[in-house]
């Protein structure tokens, strides 16, 4: 069993010598064979395959080297002698007739390196029998594209994805014509060359010089919607997404791993998000039931800081609102905040006719009819509390998002910052605490800055030495308040110059409240953010109107 890692991979040349040939998609649990053989700055997926092959568990296996990874990956199993057989093929990155003839000389190559190796015979009846013509299904799909994606990454995108899911990364999108047998079956240089041609006519992926070809995956009339993947410590990819954000007309999201599931549950939401907003006809309008003030309904938001509960009535009115500290589970959080705002509406649960669950712990909570994500609730929310905004700045306390909505309160892009604290209100609230101070002080004392102060580091705890350093230096606390709430803003910044943020905007979380980070934002920006008295409770107030059908 040969197993390989690239679409440019000679696959129909091992049917050849009647081997099996599998994708390697496995996603590492730890990376320390890897760490201990190579620099720890390795992408996960090299990180993956080393430990894989390390492990003993790929005998054969053939790389190519399209980056310096996967060089390194060969560099080092070369040393350490694990497979039985190990080939790197040279893969020139243009298609014209000299590389054709360069790649046919590599292919070449190949087939007499692994005729050795295996003994076996090649076969050119059984290689042409490989070929097969690519399936013409035109029905929509959502495309995966960007860097290479694990099986288990894939299985969660296909989740509640309205529409079949394409794998087009990397080995994804491998498609080759059938070479005439009556022209190569009695030359094999002629076999070699047009097998390298067929190879490197494929649609491109982004390491060959003409990447024009890979525009026809961005325009397939039965492309519905584009989630792209990108890899830690790879920046092949990322170029792309960019330049496609601003001209696709289907909606489209980035992710980034380490080509594991270690965040799953950031993943999972933005996964869920998009899948939202590709709903044609949303069921979240739908109205079962003639509407009047007796039907009840709630929302709740389960977040890392806090648990809100919202009350409605069939009419939108708001009859209650609970925020709770989230504290030891999102279960008990959820159940106290339904239950003391039933009690502030005089209802029962009975009277409730639908409850959604949204925020990073919903699907924990066994109480809520359906689970909608925080960006689709948020951006309801917003819709209700300022109907003219049109970008959704919400800094909650694990995670801070940028979510650009429509006319109508539909999601149309949204960027989240999940992978540390900064730019939240975690950052904030683990900076008070190194001050010595409660949030409500560090707001206070925010807003009686004196002289500018920046706080170069972003990463919460590089910014929690400044600050001590900064203290030890007698600044005082407020200017280095104002430092903490313009290094927030320059986060915040970030995320809305990536989702294209356009006025009106509106800021809704728990900091909302904080008057010297709404102030560094619209500084930032330039421009003035609406700020809601109930911009807290603004993703369980969305999540009761979906519930309403408003």
């Amino acid at each position: 069993m040969i197993t390989f890692v690239c679409k440019y991979t000679p696959v129909e040349l091992f049917a050849g010598f009647g081997v099996k040939t599998t994708v390697f998609d496995k996603s590492a649990d730890s990376s320390s064979r890897s760490d201990q053989a190579t620099h720890a700055n390795l992408c996960g997926f090299g990180k993956s395959l080393l430990e894989s092959a390390l492990a003993g568990e790929i005998p054969e296996l053939v790389l190519v080297n399209c980056c310096d990874v996967m060089r390194r990956a060969y560099d080092v199993l070369n040393t350490q002698s694990c497979c039985r057989f190990l080939y790197l093929l040279d893969l020139p990155h243009t298609d014209g007739p000299c590389q054709i003839e360069r790649f046919a000389r590599s292919l070449t190559a190949l087939q007499k390196a692994y005729a050795q190796y295996s003994g076996r015979p090649f076969n050119t009846p059984a290689f042409l029998a490989a070929f097969s013509d690519p399936p013409q299904n035109r029905a929509p799909y959502v495309a995966i594209l960007g860097a290479r994606t694990g099986k288990d990454l894939e299985a969660l995108i296909a989740t509640n994805c309205p529409y079949p899911v394409k794998n087009l990364t990397c080995v994804g999108n491998r498609q080759l014509q059938s070479p005439p047998a009556s022209c190569y079956e009695t030359d094999p240089d002629a076999l070699m060359y047009g097998y390298a041609q067929n190879l490197l006519n494929q649609i491109p992926c982004r390491r060959m010089a003409d990447k024009s070809g890979r525009r026809s995956l961005f325009l397939d009339p039965a492309l519905r919607g584009i989630i792209y993947h990108t890899i830690q410590f790879c920046d092949y990819y990322t170029l792309e997404y960019t330049q496609a954000a601003r001209t696709v007309s289907v909606p489209i999201t980035k992710i980034e791993t380490d080509y594991t599931l270690h965040n799953e549950g950031q993943l999972r939401t933005r996964i869920d998000a998009f899948n939202e907003t590709l709903q044609v006809q949303s069921h979240f309008q739908e109205r079962n039931h003639p509407m009047d003030h007796k039907h009840y309904f709630a929302g709740i938001d389960s977040g890392s800081t806090s648990t809100d509960a919202v009350i409605i009535d069939g009419y939108g009115n708001l009859l209650s609102t609970v925020i709770l500290s989230t504290g030891g589970g999102a279960k008990r959080s959820a159940d106290e905040a339904l239950d003391q705002a039933l009690d502030k509406a005089h209802l029962t649960g009975e009277q409730l006719s639908r409850v959604i669950a949204t925020g990073y712990g919903r699907a924990n909570i066994t109480i809520g009819d359906e689970e909608i994500t925080e960006i689709t609730c948020h951006a309801k929310g917003a819709h209700y509390l300022c109907p003219d905004a049109r970008t959704v700045i919400d800094i909650g306390g694990q995670d801070s998002k940028a979510i650009r909505i429509d006319a109508s309160g539909a999601v149309k892009n949204f960027v989240m910052n999940d992978k540390c604290a900064a730019g939240t209100g975690r950052f904030l609230e683990m900076m008070a605490r190194t001050l010595g101070l409660s949030l409500k002080a560090l707001c206070d004392q925010g807003q009686k800055w004196q002289k500018e102060i920046t706080i170069s580091s972003m990463c919460t705890v590089f910014a929690e030495s400044e600050v001590v350093s900064l203290v030890a230096q007698n600044i005082p606390v407020p200017d280095i308040i104002h430092g903490l709430d313009k290094a927030v803003a320059t986060k915040v910044a970030t995320l809305v110059s990536r989702v294209g943020g356009e006025d009106t905007y509106i800021i809704t979380g728990g900091v909302a409240k904080n008057p010297g980070v709404v102030s560094a934002i619209e500084n930032r920006l330039h421009t003035r953010l609406f700020v809601s008295d109930q911009a807290q409770i603004c993703g369980a107030l969305g999540a009761a109107r979906i519930a309403a059908g408003l």
